[in-house]
């Protein structure tokens, strides 16, 4: 089976569901608290995992009871936690999420040990020459991911940047890219073009190819998907669910199009498996939670 290594952050997400986000020095009562598995690194391994795929996740916990609960989770979804590295003097990432009745979020992340994810980590992880998709995101030190990306292009693997939480990136990290996987406003930040349909998007992703990216996936919420590389363009409607919490649906589609590209699947049927993955997690609460399993999904 193909190896999907993905390098990133795990993180305890601490949810709060009510009807109406606050406004600024707003206090709301009646919400309904709860703790998931979370960050943008391991919630894309569930993903992969869940989906089939043979998958390593690199990445930084703290010394204290999350970082035991994450690792515990990350077995149990039979994830290999080898290079799931301790940190013994900043705590485990933790995020702050508050959910309104429409499932839109807003989300405050404290990194801690996941900002200590440095390239001497990545050296100690013996097999990463052996995968056959590298996955990141950018809850990590953009050193880390730039050194991680400099080695794959030496030994020629395919490099899947989904670059959330969004900020700019150098020519030089895009430049030989196999995949990036912004949402609008990601892509919008990204390339400078404001992205709000499949004109606008194949704008975008012609700023990405332009720099070196070799394929371009826009997800774009209840639009779909664009996708555009040299040869193709494709734009992907998503099916009409109804949604209560959007937090992870592009850690899903992320983890689902990694393990669609292992098994070789055309780019029209990947974006049409990941978009469905996508599609089940936000009709539920929560990150990892949310992750359906392979079996779920119907093309």
């Amino acid at each position: 089976m193909k190896k999907i290594i993905v390098i990133g952050s795990a993180n305890t997400d601490m949810v709060v569901k009510t009807d109406k986000l606050p406004l600024p020095g707003e206090t709301k009562l009646g919400g309904t608290f709860f703790m998931n598995a979370g960050g943008k690194g391991a919630n894309q391994a569930v993903a992969a995992a869940r989906m089939g795929g043979n998958v390593t996740l690199v990445t930084k916990v703290g010394n204290d009871i999350f970082g035991v609960q994450t690792i515990d989770g990350l077995k149990k979804e039979n994830i290999d936690t080898d290079y799931v590295f301790i940190d013994e003097d900043l705590p485990s990432g933790t995020a702050l999420i508050i959910v309104n009745a429409e499932g839109e979020n807003c989300i405050v992340v404290a990194p801690g040990a996941n900002a200590n994810l440095l390239p001497v980590d990545i050296e100690k992880v013996n097999n990463i020459t052996e995968a056959d998709i590298i996955l990141m995101q950018l809850e990590i030190p953009i050193e880390t991911i730039a050194m991680v990306i400099r080695n794959a292009k030496v030994g020629d693997q395919k490099v899947i940047i989904n670059p959330a939480p969004a900020q700019k990136l150098d020519d030089d990290l895009l430049n030989g890219l196999f995949l990036i996987t912004p949402n609008e406003t990601e892509a919008t930040l990204l390339t400078g073009i404001t992205v709000e349909d499949e004109t606008t998007a194949s704008l975008a992703a012609d700023v990405f190819l332009s720099k070196g990216v070799q394929n371009v996936i826009i997800t774009m919420g209840k639009q779909g998907a664009y996708f555009q590389n040299d040869f193709l363009k494709l734009k992907i409607n998503a099916p009409t669910v109804q949604a209560i919490d959007t937090t992870a649906a592009g850690d899903t589609f992320s983890g689902a199009i990694a393990v669609a590209i292992t098994e070789k699947m055309d780019w029209e049927k990947a974006i049409k498996f990941a978009i469905a993955a996508a599609s089940i997690s936000v009709t539920r609460l929560g990150a990892q939670s949310s992750i359906p399993y392979k079996k779920e999904i119907v093309l």
